[in-house]
């Protein structure tokens, strides 16, 4: 994967981002394996920048991520710019069935993972604002933990979700998977999971939540 030149490549990207957001890492993820340099505009949620008339210029849903497109609009919602930094390249297969369970997937990620691992990393991990035994967090580990369950399941005897190679489906589904443990989450049980987060982290190009100098 990678060798062939990404149809992108050598044209501008820039990704309107959090520095912690999963959604955004998404991104970073895609265009690191993808070998796409991207510039960062980096915005402060607690310092109300989402809220001001400059950012809904870039994206008026003003939620991150957005990227800037070299076709020069902003494009919003992780799972399109998934989709469009992996065309043309084996991050979006060109059959049409494996399109469509890479969209499946995509599908799964927003309407049956998403939240349930989301919510309990923002408010017990981030915002501080709730314990890992609330009801509430209880309430969506339990939501997270099915979602998990078929995942696993799905994993058992496979490499990666959609055939024996990587897609813009893993890259969407690993950033909350693998951050599970800031909500609360135990997924040591799920053993399939665990080898494909490994295997997604040996990948090249890997690019992790916070960079180090």
């Amino acid at each position: 994967m990678g060798r062939t030149p990404h149809p992108l490549a050598g044209k501008p990207l820039e990704l309107a981002d959090t520095l912690r957001s999963g959604n955004a890492w998404k991104i970073r993820l895609a265009c690191g394996y993808m070998g796409l340099p991207i510039a960062r505009r980096t915005f402060d949620i607690v310092q109300g920048d989402l809220e001001t008339e400059a950012f809904a210029r870039i994206n008026p849903w003003r939620q991150v991520p957005a990227l800037l497109t070299p076709e020069g609009e902003w494009l919003a919602e992780s799972q399109a710019i998934l989709w469009y930094l992996g065309q043309g390249t084996p991050w979006l297969p060109a059959d049409r069935l494996a399109q469509a369970r890479v969209s499946s997937w995509l599908s799964f990620e927003q309407t049956q993972h998403m939240h349930a691992f989301a919510q309990p990393r923002l408010l017990i991990h981030l915002r501080r604002t709730a314990r890992a035994d609330d009801p509430a967090m209880r309430a969506w580990r339990e939501t997270g933990m099915k979602a998990a369950a078929w995942m696993d399941a799905h994993l058992a005897g496979r490499t990666y979700l959609v055939g024996t190679a990587p897609t813009i489906a893993d890259i969407a589904l690993f950033p909350y998977t693998s951050m599970a443990a800031e909500g609360g989450y135990d997924l040591s049980g799920f053993a399939h999971i665990d080898a494909w987060l490994a295997r997604m982290r040996a990948l090249p190009g890997f690019t992790p939540l916070i960079e180090t100098a």
